[in-house]
């Protein structure tokens, strides 16, 4: 029997499948990024971006499309992470729009919706590229609105549509060759299929696990706090010691310990005559109890959950974030009202430090490692009490989110000034003069950021070819704002490679900072360094203290 319209019910629960399948694959569409770099995290932004919008649809009291629309669109549009999340946040946006007053949905309402979706989008991004999620988008619209056509079956409309925006995910390397080069698809159109298969799984009936969504989704706080409780394989550690009443001798321990290792890992396992002490960490410590019941009696067992210490630590650690910000807070609110304020995204004890030291009234913790939402940013926003704000990104995956949040303010003005690096950003506080007027700075800082160029030294996470170099996991990257420029196995030489492709003729000034994994001595040899290759400039140097990246560097 043909299905010829969806209701508001199942359109939710669409849509929080489509948010939980994201969810799911969310690292899977991270590996999918062209650089291989440790903060490639397309598929991180489009979770959390949605999973702000599914927030919002779950604690919707009384449903109906008007409130859904509204959830999904709003949801996602305060919480839109990266240019991927933005992107993402514009497509339900539109898509919502055209559902907004409909009570039952079809075929043709569907077509409408996905055409205003895609509208959106490209609307949003000022120079749209081909090869990217906007032609993924592009595709299913197309697709829609010729399915629309053929048939009201929507259990036929549904996986032509999928199936042909799969068709268009795959000609990507064809559009665009840096994906072409690195062997993979577009990351962020990967995920908006990923988004339309769950929602399609719901349609079918197919159970949902849906516990990704029963609470806030979060940040991944794990790069500033050595990991997150996700990534604790096996959650308990599990001590205790075995009173043996029958024989333990070495062909029972090992056979002993391969058992404790089939469960879990960190074995240690030491038999000292009728007694043996046993450490394990697993997900059942039953198991080894039961086990180790077969030996003997127990004696001094002691079980800890470690996800849950893991958790207090991420929970204090947030607290002194949250004291430091609610401190940044109360002392803006006490300055008197002021014409023009900043607001700069940075991360790195070092780097916040000069950017306060600059005049930036607001730090907000994130940029290359965790890209805030536009949420983020508004908060940022009711912080500083000016009547104009200039917002520096710092990152080029920051940018959207930074205008998204310019279009939603309405009480002040907000001029975001688009650097793409730290050091951009730097120099755009530095071309800040206080007695000019708001346009006048807005130029002086667009004239300086244009005379950057940037530099980055990092890690790769995986092996890859592109800009015509084999990489490996684990090679020293220098990678400048048109790509990667050096590739070796040593910090300071790969920086060094770096740096020469930056230099040129008209260069006079050299600026480094160093990251929170150099040490000073290290980062004192290298800029001693620097200064004898080039003579003739002037070399700033300071502790960044920026996470990943080893080495941050700028030319003018």
């Amino acid at each position: 029997m043909a299905t010829k319209n969806i209701n508001v019910d199942m359109l939710a629960r669409m849509f929080l499948a489509g948010a939980q399948n994201i969810e799911a694959k969310k690292e899977y569409i991270n590996e999918l990024n062209v650089f291989p770099v440790p903060d490639g995290d397309t598929g991180t932004n489009m979770s959390l971006t949605i999973m702000s919008a599914a927030k919002e649809v779950t604690a919707i009291g009384k449903l109906d499309m008007a409130s859904l629309a509204k959830a999904i669109s709003s949801g996602s549009l305060r919480g839109a992470r990266g240019n991927s999340g933005v992107i993402l946040s514009q497509l339900l946006r539109g898509f919502t729009k055209a559902l907004r007053h409909e009570e039952r949905i079809d075929a043709k309402v569907l077509a409408l919706a996905c055409e205003r979706a895609k509208d959106t989008a490209y609307k949003a991004v000022m120079k749209p590229k081909e090869g990217t999620i906007l032609t993924v988008a592009k595709g299913i619209a197309q697709k829609a609105a010729q399915m629309a056509e053929e048939t009201d079956d929507l259990e036929v409309f549904f996986p032509a549509v999928i199936e042909y925006a799969q068709e268009v995910l795959e000609q990507t390397p064809e559009m665009l060759p840096v994906l072409k080069e690195a062997g993979v698809v577009d990351s962020g159109g990967q995920g908006l299929l990923e988004v339309i298969r769950g929602a399609y799984d719901a349609f079918l009936g197919k159970e949902v696990d849906y516990s990704a969504l029963a609470s806030e989704s979060r940040p991944n706080t794990a790069k500033a706090s050595g990991g997150e409780a996700a990534d604790i394989k096996f959650g308990y550690c599990t001590e205790f010691i075995i009173l043996t009443e029958k024989e333990f001798d070495e062909k029972t321990e090992r056979e002993f310990k391969a058992y404790l290792e089939s469960i879990g890992d960190s074995i240690v396992c030491v038999a000292d005559e009728d007694v043996v002490k046993v450490h394990v960490h697993t997900n059942d410590p039953g198991l080894a109890i039961q086990k180790a019941l077969t030996y003997g009696q127990l004696s001094r067992m002691k079980i800890d959950n470690m996800r849950e210490e893991h958790q207090e630590k991420l929970i204090r650690d947030a607290q002194k974030i949250a004291e430091q910000q609610k401190k940044e807070q109360e002392q803006s609110r006490k300055k008197p009202e002021k014409e023009m304020g900043f607001i700069a995204v940075s991360i790195g004890e070092g780097l916040n430090k000069i950017f306060r030291e600059l005049g930036a009234d607001y730090i907000i913790e994130g940029g290359q490692t965790m890209n805030p939402s536009t949420e983020d940013i508004l908060n940022a926003v009711d912080q500083v009490n000016a009547s104009t704000v200039f917002i520096l990104p710092n990152n080029k995956n920051i940018v959207l989110a930074a205008n998204q949040a310019k279009a939603l303010v309405k009480d002040k003005q907000l001029v975001v000034i688009p650097a793409k690096t730290i050091p951009q950003g730097i120099t755009a506080l530095i071309n800040y003069m206080p007695d000019a007027e708001v346009s006048e700075n807005e130029q002086a800082m667009l004239e300086g950021i244009s005379h950057v160029k940037t530099g980055q030294v990092t890690y790769a996470v995986r092996d890859t070819h592109i800009d015509d170099r084999e990489i490996h996991e684990g090679d020293i990257m220098g990678i400048a704002d048109q790509g990667i420029l050096a590739v070796g196995t040593q910090i300071e030489e790969t920086a060094k490679e770096l740096l020469e492709n930056l230099v040129d003729e008209d260069s006079e000034l050299i600026s480094i900072y160093y990251g929170e994994e150099i040490n000073k001595e290290d980062a004192e040899a290298f800029i001693n360094e620097v200064e004898i290759l080039y003579p003739n400039m002037d070399i700033d140097a300071h502790f960044g203290g920026q996470p990943i990246y080893y080495y941050l560097m700028a030319v003018e």
